[in-house]
């Protein structure tokens, strides 16, 4: 069975049709989806899908670019969400600087508070980080200083130094479709290099669709796709492809009965 490790299925372009892409999903032989919390005013609706389908679980956290409106948040709040039932990791957090929608200094302050409520939970980090590859480097240094923490580098297309740097720390990799893209030779050079046992896949849904869905909206069914290029890139088949991911999945996501997998 498949896993997609990053859905957000909670997302508004979900809402005609959440029911049916979910039963396309399960179709396509997607055994576990892992719902991602990008603010704590949706966390509701992230939540109530992990209760509502075994197969689903969640994280609580808020993305970079909604750090602004959590400048308030604390580890404890973060903690006493993730206490609850079939929540499994912490984030998705991180670093943005592309997009610059919270001030820099706000989002750094934020991934902290997150990186605090991994650390003390003992959950794993779902990091986000774009342009940002110095800042984040120091950061997760600086962290790891204070204390170790397990983390997952979501969604990767940052650069080589930072990836080495990352995976000499410990951290996991997830592939997304962008791997599928033409022009994404770059980022197939650093999957080629990345730790064999702490690579997994994604969707990212609705978002980041791979060949040959490009350009239309996401699905945790086209996730086949993203492991077929990892396979290729790799140089694996498919099905020690499945076998690697589906072990490294279950190293990171520890909170999750390797026997739920439908």
């Amino acid at each position: 069975m498949l896993i997609d490790s990053h859905v957000n299925l909670h997302a508004p372009q979900f809402d005609a049709d959440r029911d049916a892409v979910i039963a396309r999903a399960r179709e396509a032989g997607i055994g576990l989806m892992v719902e991602i919390s990008d603010r704590l005013s949706t966390f509701e609706a992230t939540h109530g899908l992990a209760m509502a389908h075994p197969d689903i679980w969640c994280t609580v956290g808020a993305h970079p670019h909604e750090a602004k409106d959590h400048i308030a948040v604390t580890a404890d709040d973060l903690l006493a969400l993730a206490a609850r039932p079939r929540v499994v990791g912490i984030g998705e957090c991180g670093l943005d600087f592309h997009y610059d929608l919270s001030p820099r200094e706000v989002q750094a302050q934020v991934f902290r508070v997150h990186i605090e409520a991994a650390r003390r939970s003992g959950l794993p980090l779902i990091v986000h980080t774009r342009e940002a590859d110095e800042t984040m480097a120091a950061i997760l240094e600086d962290e790891r200083r204070r204390g170790p923490f397990n983390f997952l580098m979501h969604c990767y297309t940052s650069g080589a130094q930072l990836a080495e740097k990352t995976a000499a720390m410990g951290g996991w990799f997830s592939v997304s479709g962008i791997a599928t893209f033409k022009a994404a030779e770059a980022v197939r050079a650093v999957i080629r290099a990345m730790p064999a046992d702490r690579i997994i896949v994604e969707t990212d849904c609705p978002y980041l669709a791979p060949v040959p869905h490009r350009g239309r909206r996401n699905e945790p069914a086209y996730v086949g796709h993203v492991l077929q290029a990892l396979a290729d890139i790799r140089g694996w088949s498919l099905a020690e492809a499945e076998a690697r991911t589906t072990d490294a999945f279950f190293a990171l996501f520890d909170r999750i009965p390797r026997g739920s997998v439908r």
